[in-house]
């Protein structure tokens, strides 16, 4: 398996809707040119959570895999997240992003997971057969620590040695935890390229990563781009000084009630970008409240983040 260079920034992008609802394919081609062009993304990470993926039916999911691979022009690696409850469904799944023209897949626990737990080696047995049937290279997703699908570390490790899998997201959220697990892991798989998908808090994992798979970087790539940069080379101050100037950004998108809000917020921080026209959502999402879109620009001026295109009419 030839592994694919993540080393930067991935961004996982939102999935742009009409008025109606319907996947946005025009969209699309726009959030996913501008995003290539960015020096420093390595890759587009579609059908996340920050994307709705599993809010689309399977012909969309193949859909948007292959609308992003346009927009870029195959220039750059999609990775699809792959959700699939389980792991025959999975598999196909997987299959299916393949034929899309996926690169690479981010393996989503079994949900059930999450209020149930998962039995030891089940894990491991997902990760093997999506790589064993479909040939796509594997992304490792650790969940946050307060979750039930969480990997303990032994798991992790196991895993991470499987073969097609190259690359680790790590969300745990335990800064405990992060301190513990990350140089184990880098350690005993050093070719292993170790991903922070911290968005809400991103300064404190900036020095041990690889890179970052953030749906923040669906809307603010320039600035991910010089805090990844800032961290490889150690250089604390001017991370800081880049996590300060985005703070206003990272409140008003991340620090909401719900995670879940964070897409939602994405897609208005869009509108201002002036990249999406409207930030139209799918249920089970909804619309943030009102003034809400007013918060979110202001925090993108604060940052020095206006609009990437001609204002859409």
């Amino acid at each position: 398996m030839n592994a694919l260079d993540l080393r930067g920034l991935s961004p996982a992008p939102i999935t742009p809707f009409t008025r109606d609802g319907e996947v946005d394919y025009d969209a699309i081609a726009r959030l996913g040119s501008w995003l290539g062009s960015v020096d420093g993304v390595k890759s587009l990470v579609v059908l996340g959570h920050a994307g709705e993926g599993t809010f689309l039916t399977q012909a969309e999911q193949a859909k948007v895999i292959g609308a992003f691979h346009d927009s870029v022009d195959g220039r750059l690696p999609i990775i699809a997240g792959i959700t699939g409850e389980g792991t025959a469904v999975s598999v196909e799944e997987a299959k299916r992003a393949v034929d899309a023209g996926a690169s690479a897949g981010l393996v989503y626990p079994s949900h059930g997971w999450l209020r149930f737990g998962y039995q030891d080696g089940a894990p491991q047995d997902r990760y093997r057969a999506l790589y064993e049937g479909s040939g796509l290279p594997l992304i490792l997703f650790q969940y946050p620590d307060v979750t039930k699908a969480t990997y303990n570390l032994d798991t992790q490790l196991e895993i991470a040695a499987q073969e097609g899998v190259f690359a680790t997201k790590n969300g745990v959220r335990n800064m405990r935890r992060w301190d513990r697990e990350i140089p184990v892991l880098r350690k005993e798989n050093p070719d292993l390229q170790i991903l922070s998908c911290h968005d809400e808090y991103l300064l404190h994992t900036m020095f041990d990563v690889d890179g970052l798979l953030v749906g923040y970087g669906g809307l603010a790539p320039e600035p991910l781009v010089e805090l990844i940069a800032a961290g490889k080379a150690q250089d604390y101050p001017a991370a800081r000084a880049i996590h300060d100037r985005l703070l206003p950004v990272t409140a008003n998108v991340y620090h909401r009630g719900s995670h879940m809000e964070g897409t939602v917020a994405l897609k208005e921080g869009l509108v201002h970008r002036g990249i999406l026209e409207h930030a139209t959502v799918r249920s089970p999402l909804l619309p943030l409240a009102a003034g809400a879109h007013d918060e979110i620009a202001a925090a993108l001026d604060s940052a020095n983040l206006g609009s990437v295109v001609p204002a859409l009419v």
